[in-house]
């Protein structure tokens, strides 16, 4: 635990509360060393380098001191191994590598989107006007942007990554296909429908000069497609797009993988929207299972999660059950995004609604 600090407003007190079964977890042990110590009754466990801690909950308590509680797991544990792996390929580049955009972006999918932005614009500072990664970080800085809603500073970073990609090499099809999708999301979430599909289809053709249809990246392509169809009412169409894109999902991700999660939450808002309402549950359900098991507990795709099946009780007229989980859903996006988020305020309207 950190003491009480007068040097800086910077720290506080944290105390770690970790739950450790030597039982099923054998792969990195740990030990009992209070025997040890230098200091009397002092009681101390110590934990082999390279264990694997799944974060349960982070709170303060009345006493002003933030509690983090932590579940010590096996490293050979399947539910987990195989995302890790999946991260440290997607991130890591060839060779597995860790740099500092992966850092970045890691912070980016834990839904730290201010410390990611910070660290972000830190390390664009600190490098040359003429460095390589640059539009790798001016890439990430729009998809940070995106997550916060503010869509015209996404699209002025996408286009800046977008200039120097096409500079540097023109030949990149992945990445510059990459760009135009992302552009054709926040050009969507600001409700310009037709310059997205504008964006998403210069991708679908520029990538499938060089890679079949099969590839991961046509997953996220077929993906916006179909939102590009649900706001117009097609959900038939929406749905096919939606089914094409989980199936090339699955054979490149693991199971549990969370754009896996995503998918079935996109294919179960198809099914709620004509009034297939168990056909929608089933989805809701996988998607929040999945949520659970490889994001944070407080991430904000969780408490979508939530709201959607709060929606999908509401429908049913099932207002108790309704009311149930869209308020763990707030709970959540409080937790996680500024007041002034479009995701707060709408979850707000729903209970209220629900509520009244």
């Amino acid at each position: 635990m950190l003491t009480n600090s007068s040097s800086s407003n910077d720290l506080g007190r944290v105390l770690f509360q970790i739950d450790a079964d030597p039982q099923f977890v054998i792969s990195k042990p740990f030990a009992d060393i209070s025997r040890f110590s230098n200091f009397d009754n002092e009681e101390e466990i110590l934990f082999m380098i390279g264990c694997i801690f799944r974060l349960i909950d982070i709170h303060k308590n009345n006493d002003k001191i933030w509690m983090i509680r932590m579940e010590l797991r096996s490293d050979d544990q399947h539910d987990l191994k195989n995302l890790f792996e999946h991260m440290k390929k997607e991130y890591g580049g060839e060779n597995n590598e860790v740099n500092l955009l992966l850092f970045g972006e890691v912070l980016r999918q834990m839904g730290k989107y201010d410390l990611a932005e910070k660290f972000f614009h830190r390390l664009s500072n600190e490098l040359p006007s003429d460095d390589s990664i640059l539009s790798e970080l001016y890439y990430s800085l729009g998809l940070i942007m995106k997550d916060k809603s503010d869509y015209d500073s996404s699209l002025q970073w996408l286009h800046k990554s977008l200039e120097i990609k096409m500079g540097t090499n023109p030949s990149d099809y992945v990445n510059i296909s990459r760009i135009f999708n992302c552009i054709g999301v926040s050009h969507w979430r600001k409700g310009d429908d037709n310059e997205a599909l504008k964006w998403y289809n210069k991708g679908i053709e520029l990538f499938k000069q060089t890679h079949d249809e099969n590839h991961m990246s046509v997953a996220h392509f077929y993906n916006n497609v179909a939102v590009f169809y649900q706001n117009h009412k097609k959900y038939l169409e929406a749905l096919n797009f939606y089914e094409k894109s989980v199936s090339i999902d699955e054979k490149h991700l693991p199971l549990n993988h969370s754009n896996i999660g995503t998918s079935h939450n996109n294919i179960g808002e198809m099914h709620r929207c004509p009034g297939h309402y168990d056909l929608a549950l089933e989805h809701y359900n996988r998607c929040l299972q999945i949520g659970l098991k490889s994001l944070p507990p407080h991430h904000p795709d969780i408490a979508n999660s939530y709201e959607n099946l709060g929606l999908l009780h509401e429908d049913k007229g099932e207002l108790t059950q309704a009311l149930l989980y869209l308020e763990k859903a707030a709970t959540i996006y409080h937790k996680s995004l500024p007041s002034e988020h479009p995701d707060v305020k709408r979850i707000e309207e729903d209970i209220q609604r629900v509520s009244s």
